[in-house]
């Protein structure tokens, strides 16, 4: 009886597989390269941004899903940040978030950590006690992000505290 010989990658042909590897380190390479050029040259920029997407932790009817967040951000070449955003909270009612930040880019990829605090106004009348310390209609916040950019464009991923995750998608300028 003869042994069975497989290859490496069912469906895939060896060369075939080996090419795709090739080409995808390549890619890997330049993309690294032309980052690590970009981090070197971090330079002051603004950012606009809008939110896509919106999920609340625990399943209320009265939480609203669709933030419709604008906000500009000025972020510089040291990571340190300011920025005011508009949004619905989650009890649809139009809400301001000014703000003070930091933003730590990784130097090999197009990858950041960044954390802001300042204030957030727009929680009332019945949801005014939804969010933390809102005294005289002003909330503190301390708001965590990770992000991603290719070129201009960036995404982040925005941690709410206890009550929801947001993914942004902003334009850097």
């Amino acid at each position: 009886m003869k042994p069975m010989i497989r290859p490496h990658a069912p469906g895939l042909p060896l060369p075939t597989r080996r090419w795709a590897r090739a080409t995808m380190g390549a890619a890997l390479l330049a993309v690294t390269a032309l980052q690590g050029a970009q981090a070197d040259q971090q330079q002051d920029y603004w950012m606009v941004q809008t939110s896509v997407y919106t999920n609340h932790w625990s399943n209320d009817p009265d939480h609203n899903n669709h933030q419709d967040l604008i906000g500009l951000e000025r972020n510089y070449a040291d990571g340190e940040l300011w920025g005011v955003s508009t949004f619905r909270n989650s009890f649809s009612q139009r809400s301001y978030y000014a703000y003070v930040g930091k933003a730590w880019e990784m130097a090999d990829w197009p990858v950041y950590a960044k954390l802001s605090g300042g204030l957030i106004q727009g929680y009332k009348g019945d949801y005014k006690d939804k969010i933390p310390l809102n005294h005289f209609g002003v909330a503190p916040a301390l708001i965590p992000a990770i992000g991603a950019h290719y070129g201009p464009v960036s995404t982040e991923l925005v941690v709410l505290g206890a009550a929801a995750v947001m993914v942004n998608a902003g334009y850097r300028f």
